[in-house]
């Protein structure tokens, strides 16, 4: 049995988040909750519950909302290249979408993100420098739009990411470290370029995962 608790932290609230995970076979059972189930006495808010099996399929369903989700995945063979699929559809709002990545080489792929039903299209190229450096433009056909993203990797745990949306003038900046022995942790910021005031929005997260 797996257990993550899960602490965030911004400039003007908190919030908290457990994960209980047990393996039963090839199939992964596990429920989650926020800190809206207790706080207040327990009740069904923020509870979830999923049955999973890596790499073929997740079915996650909202206790109070009573909303399944369903997303599967397999993965076929383009020319020899593996192509990486996943079809998503949350019954609650009557959403579907299909995710596809194409993977050239350890360095080189392309995914591609529809909605179904709607223009919301998005295309995403990813290039992997020496296994440390990562560049990641993307394009939004439903907001005629570029992306960027650019990410290293130093001292082997340490991630530095900096992105940047054009259609908002959005600009993130993030440090994450993903530790097996010290847990994981993340603090970003965000700031628009388009807001006379340029005030940043900070977050911090941690996450540690437990062996029970």
């Amino acid at each position: 049995m797996k257990a993550s608790f899960k602490a965030k932290y911004e400039t003007d609230k908190a919030a908290a988040a457990a994960t209980v995970a047990v393996n039963a076979g090839d199939i992964k059972l596990r429920a989650s909750m926020t800190d809206a189930t207790i706080v207040s006495g327990p009740n069904l808010n923020g509870l979830a519950l999923a049955v999973e099996k890596p790499g073929f399929f997740i079915v996650d369903y909202n206790v109070p909302k009573k909303d399944f989700r369903f997303q599967f995945m397999n993965t076929i063979r383009v020319s020899e290249k593996p192509l990486n699929l996943t079809y998503m559809h949350s019954r609650g709002d009557n959403r579907t979408s299909l995710d596809g990545t194409l993977v050239f080489d350890s360095a080189n792929k392309v995914s591609a993100n529809h909605v179904l039903g709607s223009g919301n299209c998005k295309l995403k190229y990813t290039y992997v420098h020496g296994g440390l450096t990562t560049f990641e433009p993307s394009y939004d056909f439903s907001k005629n739009s570029w992306d960027f993203a650019i990410s290293r990797r130093v001292y082997g745990d340490d991630v530095f990411r900096a992105a940047y949306q054009t259609s908002s003038k959005n600009l993130g900046l993030e440090w994450s470290r993903n530790s097996k022995l010290n847990g994981s942790f993340k603090i970003s910021a965000s700031l628009n370029l388009a807001d006379e005031r340029k005030m940043p929005k900070l977050t911090a997260e941690s996450t540690w995962d437990f062996e029970m």
